[in-house]
């Protein structure tokens, strides 16, 4: 050992020495003025007319709050009731902001025992929209994806792309990370790991986030009703998103609802109650559960939204054939479920979903039941590698080339004038568009019409 390192090493234990040599109360009172910060968030969730949910965890035990105003010098700030953060819930919070003005954009900080995020502080204030009043027509974007592999790509360019889409909702649906595991510890591990993608973080202060799980953000590859930590895995979820409520109370799950303007949004769980895949399709195998099932047939029917969006995490085509892991294995429920939308005259339905590894724009024909046909959307995967090999499977129709190309994910533009119409763009981790757009009239949507053709035909132009 050198006599330079000998000097440098006792200096070291010397100082070590003099630390630990002081006072209780000394070091009690240096501890108190260390600087307490965030360790992930903050993360918009739910949002409605006057209220929004926001998530966020901290350094250690600490009473966190939000102070928010219209403006974003804080002139006449109003500060939100303040909630203590602890080991037994991973040091976060949840903190409702309420008694807001519908679609307003407000500015708001993070305070930590009553001080501003001491690292937070240098950044510009963050933002968030309430929404629109329930049922008025006002135009608004979201986008959604699934399948976030972080193991595989810590580096996910997508975040950088969908920002510059500047939607107004974030829709997660499954397989948002892949803990693939029973163990209650790395379930949270995984969450805590992808919330710390640096691009991903200022979408996640600047956009709600909704979430939906599937089956590697659940338990194992395509588990169902069977994992035995399926209660613990939905602590986890629950734990780290900011949904507006999960279940009903006597059917736990990840499933909700909430209306955003004249568009009313379903998000299923597809895990929760599903019976095995391989078991036989017949009319009493579920994947919804009854309860969940019903709960959707009976927000349908009283939703009077133009637009009603059902999203899972199971692909709703039968492309994956008797036995895959989606709908395909149980046909004789979604069947039911689609004859239930017809003979109700519920109008308006479009689908929603991922898992799938590439990009697909599907439609199931639906007019020649009497009913109409209804589209598949779906975005797969977001930060994972896409698998050419599913563009090979067959679902009723292809009303878009599988897109295998890239990484991708969804956006929904929502527009009313002069009529309610939807318009679906596929982008990738360039922000360029996938294939040309599908825009769907509200008046399409109704029984009897059949559009799947028609929508079909590519035009010669692939606009970005």
């Amino acid at each position: 050992m050198t006599l330079f390192r000998r000097q440098l090493l006792t200096s070291a234990f010397a100082m070590l020495a003099g630390v630990t040599a002081l006072p209780r109360k000394v070091f009690a009172a240096v501890s108190q003025k260390s600087t307490y910060r965030l360790m992930q968030g903050p993360m918009l969730g739910a949002i409605g007319p006057d209220s929004v949910r926001i998530h966020m965890r901290c350094s250690a035990r600490a009473t966190v709050a939000v102070e928010y105003a219209t403006n974003p010098d804080f002139t006449g700030a109003k500060v939100s009731a303040g909630v203590a953060t602890g080991p037994d819930n991973d040091y976060i919070a949840l903190i409702d902001v309420t008694g807001l003005t519908p679609a307003t954009r407000y500015f708001y900080r993070v305070q930590i025992d009553g001080q501003p995020d001491g690292y937070q502080k240098r950044l510009a204030p963050f933002h968030f929209t309430t929404a629109p009043i329930v049922g008025k027509r006002q135009p608004f974007t979201v986008a959604f994806g699934s399948c976030t592999r972080i193991q595989a790509a810590e580096v996910q360019p997508i975040w950088d792309a969908v920002a510059a889409q500047d939607p107004d909702l974030f829709l997660w649906l499954g397989d948002n990370v892949y803990h693939d595991t029973l163990e209650p510890q790395i379930m949270d591990e995984m969450w805590r790991w992808q919330r710390s993608v640096p691009n991903l973080e200022p979408i996640l202060r600047s956009v709600p986030q909704l979430a939906i799980w599937d089956d590697h953000d659940y338990g194992l590859n395509d588990h169902d009703r069977t994992n035995p930590v399926k209660d613990i895995a939905l602590n986890s979820f629950r734990k780290y998103w900011a949904n507006p409520s999960y279940g009903l109370p006597d059917a736990p799950g990840v499933f909700f609802t909430f209306t955003y303007g004249d568009v009313a949004f379903f998000m299923l769980d597809s895990r929760y109650y599903r019976d095995p895949n391989a078991a036989p399709d017949a009319p009493q195998k579920t994947l919804l559960g009854a309860k969940q099932l019903q709960w959707l047939k009976d927000g349908l029917k009283k939703s009077r939204a133009s637009f009603k969006v059902l999203a899972c995490g199971s692909g709703w085509s039968n492309a994956k054939g008797p036995g895959g892991d989606s709908w395909s294995a149980f046909l004789h429920e979604r069947d039911a479920l689609f004859d239930f939308i017809r003979d109700e005259k519920i109008e308006g339905v479009v689908l929603l979903s991922g898992d799938t590894h590439i990009g697909e724009l599907n439609a199931i024909p639906r007019a020649d039941k009497g009913g109409y046909d209804l589209y598949d959307l779906v975005s797969s995967p977001l930060a994972q590698d896409p698998e050419l090999a599913n563009a090979a499977r067959k679902p009723e129709q292809r009303v878009r080339p599988a897109y295998v190309s890239d990484v991708n994910f969804g956006v929904l533009r929502f527009d009313f004038d002069p009529e309610p119409r939807l318009t679906f763009v596929l982008r990738n981790s360039r922000g360029q568009s996938a294939w040309p757009p599908l825009t769907l009239a509200a008046s399409e949507l109704r029984n009897g019409v059949s559009s799947w053709a028609a929508k079909a035909k590519l035009p010669t132009a692939n606009p970005s």
